[in-house]
């Protein structure tokens, strides 16, 4: 994150315009849709950062890409952030919008990485597990496929890690071998 300050003030400051405008789930909903263009483009994202583009001409590319898809609040959001030069900073701020959103509104976000695509059974089995042994009551599941850990899962929340992955359990064996806790010195 380039400057994680600056993202919460601005995010921050959208929320409560979207909260005054009873507009707060609408805005939520833009800010999923940008966080996606970002993720997904990196161009769009290195055009947001570019030094040598100017403002006139990421504002019309910008525009081409958020026209019929953001509401009007967060287009005039988006325009205010280009006019005051932070249109680098709109990946932070839509990632910070989106987490004092589920903060508002209590929703705990859990991060499920896989080997290979879970599925929907798997989700739903995730979801009451972890609702079941915490606290955790409304929960949005993102999920991500990564083929390094080999197979099980990682599991992410709230701070936490629950690593229940086959590199992890490599790992753990690796170390074992380098200790070499299994023969005594022989001498």
């Amino acid at each position: 994150m380039q400057n994680p300050r600056l993202a919460s003030r601005y995010a921050k400051s959208l929320i409560v315009l979207a909260q005054e405008q009873n507009q707060l789930d609408a805005v939520q909903t833009d800010m999923k849709y940008l966080q996606a263009v970002c993720k997904q483009s990196k161009d769009f994202t290195n055009l947001l950062r570019s030094p040598v583009i100017n403002a006139d001409t990421k504002e019309k590319i910008v525009a081409e890409v958020v026209t019929n898809h953001v509401g009007k609040l967060s287009s005039a959001f988006i325009h205010l952030l280009i006019k005051k030069g932070r249109e680098s900073n709109l990946p932070e701020i839509a990632f910070s919008a989106i987490e004092q959103y589920n903060e508002l509104k209590g929703i705990h976000r859990v991060k499920l990485t896989t080997a290979t695509e879970a599925s929907e059974e798997l989700k739903t089995s995730i979801i009451n597990k972890i609702k079941a042994d915490t606290s955790l009551k409304n929960i949005e599941l993102e999920t991500e496929v990564n083929d390094a850990i080999i197979g099980g899962f990682q599991l992410e929340y709230n701070g936490n890690l629950i690593d229940a992955s086959i590199v992890r359990d490599l790992r753990d064996i690796q170390k074992q071998f380098r200790r070499n806790i299994y023969v005594r010195d022989i001498r």
